[in-house]
């Protein structure tokens, strides 16, 4: 007897038919069918909001439906690109900018813009209503983002973001009608807010409203001066993220290349923080082992410490949590101690260290006083992003795909492949595991990648047998789903009581950093593989195998390992 096929169901779109599979919007099956329907506030990962209408479609009646909001039906016959709605579009985006403002030659955001694009897509020449835009409004108090309330136009992706994915709250909608704005509670600055600092506001906003805080213009100064020294560190998420803004196809691993157009901006010493991830490994690996060998009882488990929005989040929401993160410093600040204190035996030149990362918050993170050398000198004077590195190559008018790959300096040149996994959720973890793991052999190494530790999503749990104990482990990723998992630990449910909880603020981790090119979510599954990729071409998997943290255990970290590698965020200074 034969089996019946199963029923498909299509819609018309443009006269072309389109296999209905699950999409839950008509948007996504517009998309399906290779047709880029513009839109503003729809964006994959949030919440449907509907409120930018560009997203407009035209039913067989002539009905006008939104595509965001609207889910499939089996038969169901439209259009997306008549001449009503070209028009309909055009009027949407003339009345966006002439209450925007227009000085787009000189905004943070130009040509990466979605407002512009879309401008420059429809063919808008001129706009036939007065400019209505407000004075220029910029909250420069954080030490991450910027905000331009003049430049926003309403779509809402902000704050969704802000309350849905990130559980911060920092910013919402205020007052109704033509008084209605994006706002911070009471009208404070940012700074002044709740503000983390992870900056996926920024990486989600349309246009220049909110904005990465560009700190270039102090490094060009530093790179200038031939008196000062200037090196700086690579985050492991940069090397595959710039990739596809500097002229390669995709995002593969460029950490040549870039250490190659860093030589040539004039950078003294180029590191990589992969090595400083290294040092985090074997401290966060001995932190864990003593708390598994005490006797006590632990209600609460040992927490990540890599993430400084992670630590804002914490310090400011579930501060009882503070004396259960690791006491470990990030890969950033561990490794920039390691170099300035080696650089001060051996040179008293003035020495200015910078730090290239995927992430905003650790601008704030280098501006700590927990991390200071001297009390006031700090271990990282400037924290650039990868957008604010992609500009400076840019700036500099090198030709990045023509150049030939170059490799990090000594001393500090060598690092394990457990460093470079750090960029990606569950790579902490599995960097750790790897470490306190009693089986060295390659079957062993390769079992832990398929242990549940990889993948992009929010919430991973996993256990391994440690002697004769189970140590039950979670993975979270976005400071919603942190949160949620928090409040399980904590409500004492036995499924959710874990020995080690790694956080990382950004979804999907360091490779989705706001400070990292706008990416969806196919781009960040990208960059995640491609650190994997690296660590497979990694002559040294563990970071104890690493010949260079004996060596400076030996040296200059001898006494001083917790001076220089930990602090204590639950009493606000360095551990002692």
């Amino acid at each position: 007897m034969e089996a019946r096929s199963q029923t498909r169901e299509y819609m018309t779109i443009d006269g072309i038919p389109v296999e209905i599979n699950g999409e839950k919007n008509i948007l996504s099956l517009i998309r399906k069918a290779g047709i880029d329907l513009p839109t503003f506030c729809y964006h994959s990962e949030l919440s449907i909001y509907g409120a930018c209408r560009m997203c407009m479609i035209e039913t067989e009646r002539g009905g006008l439906e939104s595509a965001c909001s609207t889910p499939p039906r089996a038969g169901m016959k439209i259009k997306v690109n008549t001449e009503r709605l070209r028009k309909y579009r055009r009027v949407i985006l003339e009345l966006l900018l002439a209450n925007h403002c227009r000085d787009c030659t000189t905004c943070g955001n130009s040509g990466r813009c979605k407002l512009q694009g879309l401008a420059g897509r429809f063919n808008i020449q001129g706009v036939r209503f007065p400019n209505t835009a407000a004075e220029p409004k910029i909250d420069n108090s954080s030490l991450c983002i910027t905000r331009d309330e003049s430049k926003c136009i309403l779509c809402g992706d902000c704050v969704r973001m802000c309350n849905e994915i990130q559980a911060v709250g920092a910013i919402d909608f205020v007052h109704r009608g033509s008084d209605m704005k994006v706002s911070t509670v009471f009208g404070k600055t940012m700074s002044e807010s709740n503000c983390v600092g992870c900056g996926q506001c920024a990486a989600v906003c349309p246009t220049g409203a909110i904005v990465v805080k560009n700190d270039t213009a102090g490094v060009w100064a530093a790179l200038d001066d031939r008196n000062v020294k200037v090196s700086c560190q690579i985050a492991p998420a940069v090397r595959v993220a710039v990739g596809r803004e500097l002229g390669l196809h995709r995002n593969e691993n460029t950490i040549g290349l870039i250490i190659a157009a860093l030589r040539r901006l004039g950078f003294d010493e180029i590191f990589d923080t992969a090595t400083g991830a290294d040092l985090t490994v074997l401290e966060e690996a001995n932190e864990l082992l003593k708390r598994l060998g005490k006797q006590e009882t632990w209600k609460l488990p040992l927490f990540t410490s890599c993430c400084p929005a992670w630590i804002q989040y914490a310090e400011k929401n579930y501060p009882e949590l503070l004396p259960h993160i690791s006491t470990t410093r990030s890969p950033m600040q561990m490794f920039a101690a390691v170099i300035k204190e080696e650089t001060s035996r051996i040179s008293s030149r003035p020495h200015v260290h910078v730090a290239i990362m995927p992430c905003t918050a650790k601008k704030f993170e280098a501006a700590r006083p927990e991390f200071r050398r001297n009390q006031n000198e700090q271990y990282v004077d400037y924290v650039l992003t990868t957008q604010e590195l992609i500009r400076m190559i840019r700036e500099s008018g090198i030709i990045f795909n023509e150049l030939e790959p170059e490799a990090v300096d000594m001393p500090f040149g060598t690092q394990s492949g457990a460093g470079v996994i750090f960029g990606v959720s569950g790579g902490v973890t599995e960097a750790v595991l790897r470490r306190i793991s009693s089986d060295k052999s390659a079957a062993a190494l390769q079992s832990l990648s398929y242990h549940g530790v990889r993948g992009m999503e929010g919430i991973k749990i996993t256990s391994i047998t440690l002697g004769e104990r189970e140590v039950k482990i979670a993975m979270v990723s976005g400071l919603k789903n942190a949160s949620d998992l928090i409040e399980k630990i904590k409500s004492g449910e036995q499924d959710y009581q874990f020995d080690f909880v790694e956080v990382m603020a950004c979804p999907g981790g360091c490779v989705s950093g706001a400070g990292q090119p706008a990416a969806v979510s196919t781009v960040k599954d990208e960059r995640g593989r491609s650190l994997y990729s690296a660590d497979k071409l990694c002559n040294i998997k563990r970071s104890e195998e690493n010949p260079l943290m004996m060596n400076l255990y030996n040296d200059l970290l001898k006494g001083r390992v917790h001076e220089l590698l930990h602090v204590d965020y639950a009493k606000g200074n360095i551990h002692a």
